[in-house]
């Protein structure tokens, strides 16, 4: 809180109540010390309100833009917080084409100062042999290798970043950093944990997140995932799930699917998580379903025994993935972000499973464990897409989000969330 100098002042008259105040009191004038006391409670708050200066807009850096002399279109954002404080963004980018499948790479910019500055990016995943293949491209496909759906997790007791992605969305990977993401482990793949689910689902498509995924209390890492089990290449039919590591990322493992595909809930997949005050994990979860609502479903370990998932009415679904985060100001503050529309008709009512524009990029607020979001505050007006959230060690909030032909880095305080919107 800033304070004018005027205020000195009255820091001054608050001084002199405050010896008075112990003068009455020492006088067995108990009444009076007590009126002294609440008078200067009073004044103190009056300060603060009167005083405290208007909250810090957003900062905001483009950290990839798209159209570069390469023709790349930079999609799919990523954001994590190391325990140094160091910030990595990642990112697909898309060499030829804006579409799912094409000629990818994933992209990684480091920052050691909170996101004020950045390093440049660089290439950083499936460096060695090459995975060949386009299911969904009839001419040259065949040569074309996706790298996609890039995900990070920090281990915070060794420091350590482990890193998944997908290759054809019919192979997934992990590799691990040691030194803040300078470097970078040989890849190892654990698409055979995927087999787990092939019994009841005969997938044809895997993918993590995207975004980030999360460490809980007791060590464990836990990973958003969905798959498909149509035709090659297509993203539907498809579920969500989780997979988890109890070894800090050595090993992982399958976890319960969390939503089905069902009439009710159509086509659950790109899924972000969070860990809540009490230990349970939360997943919200995109769809294609009626309500035009994300879906929540938890779980005590973020693996097993999924309650039934429930749509959120605060929570809208243009079709998007979304983001959401845990802030530590205090126990059950969470953050999330995604485009607050969904599809309308011309009268403005709402339009059943149908995708709604991907605009109007917003930041919701709850302080009791994504019960209620009472809080709303738009970050980006017009087209926006995906985003991720994340928080640095001084509680400052970066969203890394689509807009446009770029994606933004956006640095503000839970004081400009709150604040209330300008006229």
């Amino acid at each position: 809180m800033r304070l004018r100098p005027s205020a000195k002042i009255l820091f001054a008259v608050t001084s002199e109540i405050g010896n008075s105040s112990g003068k009455l009191a020492s006088e067995s004038d108990p009444w009076s010390s007590c009126f002294l006391a609440a008078l200067l409670v009073w004044l103190f708050g009056s300060l603060a309100s009167m005083q405290a200066g208007p909250a810090t807009e957003p900062e905001k850096t483009v950290l990839f833009q798209s159209g570069n002399p390469t023709g790349t279109h930079y999609r799919i954002p990523g954001l994590i917080v190391t325990p140094k404080g160091t910030v990595l963004a990642y990112a697909e980018a898309r060499i030829n084409t804006r579409k799912d499948f094409g000629e990818i790479e994933v992209h990684l910019r480091r920052s050691t100062d909170g996101g004020k500055t950045w390093e440049p990016g660089r290439h950083i995943a499936h460096l060695g042999p090459r995975i060949e293949g386009n299911p969904r491209k009839k001419e040259d496909g065949a040569s074309e290798q996706t790298v996609h759906n890039p995900l990070a997790v920090v281990d915070r007791n060794s420091g350590d970043i482990v890193f998944l992605y997908g290759v054809n969305y019919d192979h997934t990977f992990v590799m691990r950093s040691s030194d803040d993401g300078k470097t970078w482990s040989k890849p190892e793949e654990i698409t055979p944990i995927f087999d787990a689910y092939r019994d009841k689902y005969a997938w044809t498509v895997i993918a993590t997140g995207p975004g980030h995924g999360i460490q809980l209390k007791t060590g464990r890492m836990v990973v958003p995932i969905w798959l498909a089990y149509g035709q090659k290449g297509e993203h539907r039919p498809s579920v969500a799930g989780t997979i988890y590591s109890d070894d800090a990322g050595r090993t992982w493992q399958p976890g319960q699917i969390a939503v089905n595909n069902t009439e009710a809930t159509v086509d659950p997949n790109e899924t972000t998580l969070t860990e809540l005050s009490d230990g349970r994990v939360m997943l919200v979860v995109r769809s294609e379903s009626k309500p035009n609502r994300k879906l929540r479903t938890f779980s005590a370990d973020g693996a097993t025994h999924w309650t039934e998932p429930v749509f959120h009415p605060d929570l809208l679904e243009p079709i998007c993935m979304a983001s959401i985060i845990s802030h530590p100001a205090k126990p059950g503050t969470l953050l999330f972000c995604n485009p607050d529309v969904v599809a309308r008709d011309k009268a403005g009512v709402e339009i059943p499973a149908r995708k709604g524009k991907r605009e109007n990029l917003t930041i919701k607020l709850s302080h009791d464990d994504g019960n209620t979001w009472p809080v709303s505050k738009l970050l980006q007006p017009g087209q926006s897409a995906y985003s991720d959230l994340a928080v640095l060690p001084d509680g400052t909030i970066l969203c890394l989000y689509e807009g446009g032909d770029k994606l933004t880095l956006a640095r503000f305080g839970l004081d400009w969330v709150e604040a209330p919107a300008k006229p």
